[in-house]
């Protein structure tokens, strides 16, 4: 009998006494466990918006003059509508594609109609439009010059103006490829 006894008294598991010590480690391991989550999430949220938030979409710019209307060698103005912002389709320096800008130039050169960024590709100044006979954007910041192509005409740029990917969608109207900033302007 006693053989029998020890056999089964091998199978069984040993079972542990809940200890303080054993207590405080998982109590410690949970905390700590807690604490790393009420960390990371708002990071993780931050990190990764919701995806409708980002969604590309054609804005819609009223401009204070119409395309047909514009004289050659001029620029009209144009700002981005509340809670949205335009995405730059190239660039180099401080502006690139995909970096959000809020407010653009349509130039008439010549034959054609450009859009450019108003955001300096040196450090992000907001450049002043052509006035008077000079045909060039003026960054007000550190003195850098862009002709009406958004090329580098006098430093510290080395890099031209930003384009905005855009359409005619009326005679006084632009839709320009941006997305929704809600909470912004």
């Amino acid at each position: 009998m006693s053989s029998t006894q020890d056999t089964t008294s091998h199978d069984r598991p040993t079972e542990r006494r809940m200890t303080r010590r054993n207590f405080i480690v998982w109590y410690l391991a949970g905390l700590l466990t807690a604490l790393v989550v009420a960390i990371i999430a708002p990071i993780l949220v931050y990190v990764y918006p919701p995806p409708g938030q980002t969604k590309r979409q054609g804005i819609k710019v009223q401009l204070p003059t119409p395309l047909d209307q514009i004289e050659p060698g001029t620029a009209v103005e144009f700002q981005s509508p509340p809670q949205t912002g335009f995405l730059m389709v190239d660039g180099g320096g401080d502006n690139y594609a995909g970096k959000i800008g809020f407010k653009g130039y349509v130039v008439n050169v010549g034959s054609e109609l450009v859009v450019l960024s108003a955001t300096c590709s040196h450090l992000g100044c907001q450049i002043n439009p052509p006035s008077g006979s000079q045909k060039i954007f003026l960054c007000p910041c550190h003195g850098s010059e862009f002709d009406l192509h958004g090329k580098v005409t006098h430093g510290p740029a080395i890099a031209p103006l930003s384009h905005y990917a855009w359409h005619a969608s009326g005679p006084g109207e632009i839709t320009v490829l941006g997305v929704p900033l809600p909470g912004v302007g």
